[in-house]
């Protein structure tokens, strides 16, 4: 939507008052702080089937792909940073870090840190120099 068409909306709102552009100013500013977060948040997800967990021949929870049961309505990360949530009817998954975009590839090097899970871009040749980015995704 466009900033022309989203003004012909705002303006048929009951709210709109031509006089006051201080609030007209707030509400575009807020709409496109909304916009931008959405596009920024492009992380991954995945579900898996159930594959019940067990206890006492009672199914208890949801069994991972590394065999560990967790209890329904329970959540956990995983080694490859990811938040899991254990649903009646499976697991969902999603990516719990961004990944580095937009830097120089042919002169940096992105370093992934499993125990924080966080990316770190640094210089291919000298490692203590980090890289700028210009965008993250995830």
């Amino acid at each position: 939507m466009g900033v022309r068409m989203l003004i012909k909306v705002l303006r048929l709102s009951p709210y709109w008052k031509p006089h006051n552009s201080a609030t007209m100013k707030t509400i575009l500013a807020c709409l496109l702080v909304l916009a931008i977060s959405v596009t920024l948040s492009n992380g991954y997800c995945f579900r898996e089937t159930l594959k019940p967990g067990m206890s006492g021949g009672v199914i208890v929870g949801c069994l991972d792909s590394n065999g560990k049961v967790h209890e329904f309505g329970s959540k956990w990360r995983t080694e490859d940073c990811h938040d899991c949530f254990c649903y009646r009817d499976g697991i969902e998954c999603c990516s719990s870090f961004a990944t580095p975009v937009g830097y120089d590839e042919n002169k940096c090097v992105k370093i992934f840190n499993k125990e924080t899970c966080t990316y770190k871009v640094v210089e291919k040749h000298d490692s203590s120099k980090e890289c700028p980015v210009h965008g993250w995704v995830g």
